[in-house]
């Protein structure tokens, strides 16, 4: 599998502007937000680890995507007041939810199937 840096991170912009939008458009359920960030990490692994294989690439990105959600439990003072800011608001989230967990597993599936449809389709226009 012909896999490209160039490509991931231009993956990796979409995902972070579609993302932006959906919690722009109120018509947008909120766990889309969290299901593209996920999408986000999985593309943001692989742009750092382009050879490593699809298994380790999505455990990595869920235990990511896991970590920084059990990490809201932490409410140190730093932390919360970190939170508050824009960034803080969008790295590391606001409040604890199971539901996250779920969209956050189903983002990494979701990326690693957009994965194998993109570079099998490139694959087969370069034979």
């Amino acid at each position: 599998m012909n896999k490209s840096r160039a490509l991931y991170f231009v993956l990796f912009l979409l995902i972070i502007f579609l993302g932006i939008m959906s919690r722009k458009i109120a018509l947008i359920p909120l766990y889309i937000g969290d299901l593209l960030y996920a999408v986000m990490i999985y593309f943001l692994v692989r742009i750092l680890f382009t050879n490593q294989k699809s298994l380790q690439i999505i455990i990595l990105s869920v235990s990511i995507c896991y970590g920084i959600e059990f990490l809201q439990l932490y409410q140190a003072e730093w932390i919360v007041e970190l939170r508050k800011t824009l960034f803080g608001r969008y790295v590391l989230g606001q409040g604890f939810l199971w539901s996250d967990i779920l969209a956050y597993t189903f983002g990494v599936l979701f990326a690693f199937i957009m994965e194998r449809i993109i570079f099998r389709n490139s694959n087969q226009k370069s034979a």
